[in-house]
């Protein structure tokens, strides 16, 4: 074969690696392959397609920091890995750049973006990126289809993806690549985006440049803060997960700590309110992807109807979707919660006394105490 053929094998900078290369003459134009992957991205959906180097370094103390302060509370898996969440190329060996995709979720509402427990505490909130479908499927596909097509471009390389699947410091992968910045509420944020996007990775053995971090444009703004029902900020870039609704409604599998209760209240997966007070996020664009357009009318539905649902129920309308994995039992004590902070109606004191002999002790506990919040 000559050694200016399309198809010249030449070795990879990563060592003994071959790959084949259609750049003519045989050198590898590291700078012009980001281009094609960032546009075969954008052909894939994702609205930004970075690189970021593997040093963790700083990020990594401040991990470990937060975990000895206990702040991720019941979420062991944050702490099982130890340093490998911060040491890219422990968790892949040979790994050498991380590609750090965005793809934006924000969904068109049937109600107004704003809101919350103070204007509908009827209304069942849901946080908008669990409206739709689960996103770990389609972000997990698309990544394995951009990680083909460089491979059909340059031959075989080492690569694995991940979308919130590993322990991965994705946020700061992010941050270093120059997909944004991160923002006091410890999300990334960016200026043409706000916050409302998903993050997925491909960890690649090539030497693919990073690119460089962007400027962060939070200044004195603290509006994320200061917006948390329930304090979980202890100060900027610190969150303490055992007072974030997102933590009490989704991760925490027992008791719903009494003293939070009624600071969470209609929220019953997730909470967007440090999102809903960034003013960045004015700029967000809606998502183009339709599976993550609200479904079973979620953005609409009251506590009262979703009460309502049998396991079947659950299991059959949130097939697919994120929320399912917490189970009917978790949705029913969210859900009791938040009718214990709703107004005084009969169709609320019926729908929790059609529970209170749920066969589920969690369950029956959080009923019995939304039902003492009703005057006697």
């Amino acid at each position: 074969m000559s050694q200016h053929s399309p198809q010249t094998e030449r070795r990879s900078l990563v060592g003994q690696r071959v790959f084949t290369t259609g750049i003519i003459g045989g050198m590898h134009d590291w700078i012009e392959l980001k281009k094609k992957i960032r546009d075969w991205g954008s052909d894939l959906g994702f609205a930004a397609v970075n690189f970021a180097g593997i040093d963790l370094g700083a990020a990594e103390t401040s991990l470990l920091n937060w975990l000895a302060a206990g702040c991720h509370g019941e979420m062991d898996y944050m702490a099982r890995h130890g340093t490998q969440r911060a040491r890219p190329a422990e968790l892949v060996p040979g790994t050498q750049c991380v590609i750090s995709c965005r793809m934006d979720y924000r969904p068109a509402m049937s109600r107004p973006a704003s809101a919350d427990f103070s204007d509908d505490p009827a209304h069942a909130v849901i946080s908008r990126y669990a409206l739709g479908r689960d996103y770990h499927k389609l972000l997990r596909a698309r990544l394995q289809k951009l990680a083909e097509r460089m491979s059909n471009e340059i031959g075989s390389f080492g690569y694995r993806v991940f979308t919130d699947s590993a322990p991965v410091m994705e946020v700061e992968l992010a941050k270093n690549a120059g997909l944004g910045w991160r923002g006091k509420h410890t999300l990334l944020l960016t200026r043409e985006a706000g916050s409302w996007f998903f993050l997925g990775e491909i960890f690649v053995d090539l030497p693919l440049p990073a690119d460089e971090p962007v400027s962060a444009h939070c200044g004195d703004c603290k509006a994320c803060l200061d917006s948390c029902p329930t304090q979980a900020f202890i100060g900027p870039y610190q969150l303490d997960a055992r007072r974030c609704i997102s933590y009490l409604t989704i991760e925490l599998k027992g008791s719903i700590p009494i003293e939070l209760r009624p600071l969470i209240g209609n929220r019953i997966y997730g909470c967007d309110d440090c999102q809903l007070a960034c003013p960045w996020n004015r700029f967000a664009p809606l998502t183009q992807e339709v599976d993550f357009a609200p479904r079973h009318g979620l953005d609409r539905a009251t506590l009262v109807d979703l009460f309502a649902w049998s396991e079947n129920d659950f299991n059959d309308r949130l097939a697919g979707s994120p929320i399912r994995r917490i189970g009917h039992e978790r949705w029913l004590r969210n859900i009791a919660v938040g009718l214990g902070n709703a107004p005084n109606s009969p169709a609320v004191f019926a729908a929790l006394m059609s529970r209170q002999d749920h066969p589920s002790a969690l369950v029956r506990e959080h009923v019995a105490w939304a039902l003492q919040r009703y005057p006697g």
